[in-house]
């Protein structure tokens, strides 16, 4: 049986907002994201130091609760038990929407179990507009977020190398040319390739070329900001 079927009786169940926040500019904020981050009783941040620089830029005065990969696990039951009794509680991350490469999925899956009714609202994803500007096909393609660091690693990019949709990959700077050199070694240098960063931010940059191209660029200049990967999928 799970533990969190236990409706209060009498009483409203609270709700969760899953709220995107921006991947670079402010002005990416819709109006809904503010106004329900006003009225939630409690912000779930991945980082209250980064979501209170959000927070004040929009005169937002609320309460915040760190809620990210460390803790999530420890903190998860208490705050389901919190929104069953009847807090409206929104989840943000640093940038972008939660859930998609940042915590998000946990405490979305216990409160389906709970029952708790969930919204999650449109917004920023930094792999859609680097999707949509790679001018790669967009129809299909398959997300990976991050490779792994070690273990699995290898494996997962042979599995890559025979994909035929469009793969969409996030990287670091400090790991982007590394990552590049690999991709070459197991789909070949002459992959067609997109790498998108800075998304929305002043210094945004798409360079486009084959893997070989990529890897000279960044090679001689200096990988900055979080990187976009698209990658075309193996020809049919």
């Amino acid at each position: 049986m799970n533990r969190y079927v236990l409706y209060t009786v009498g009483k409203e169940m609270g709700k969760l907002y899953v709220i995107p926040t921006p991947v670079g500019n402010l002005e990416d904020m819709t109006f809904r994201a503010v106004r329900l981050l006003k009225e939630v009783s409690l912000i779930l941040a991945e980082d209250t130091r980064t979501t209170g620089i959000l927070l004040k830029h929009f005169e937002i005065q609320n309460k915040m609760q760190s809620y990210h990969k460390f803790n999530e696990h420890k903190a998860v039951a208490h705050i389901v038990e919190r929104i069953n009794a009847g807090e409206d509680m929104a989840l943000v991350s640093d940038a972008g929407t939660p859930g998609i490469s940042d915590p998000g999925f946990l405490i979305v899956r216990e409160c389906v179990a709970a029952g708790i009714d969930i919204e999650c609202l449109p917004g920023a994803t930094a792999f859609v507009p680097a999707l949509v500007a790679s001018g790669i096909p967009c129809d299909r393609f398959c997300f990976e977020g991050f490779l792994p660091q070690k273990k699995g690693r290898m494996t997962r990019l042979k599995i890559l190398a025979e994909e035929t949709r469009t793969i969409v990959l996030y990287e670091s700077p400090h790991r982007v040319l590394k990552t590049l050199t690999q991709l070459a070694e197991y789909m070949g240098e002459e992959r067609y390739v997109a790498t998108c960063r800075e998304i929305s931010k002043r210094y945004e940059e798409v360079l486009r070329g084959s893997l070989k191209d990529l890897i000279l660029h960044y090679t001689m200049n200096e990988p900055r900001g979080e990187f976009v990967i698209v990658l075309a999928g193996k020809e049919e």
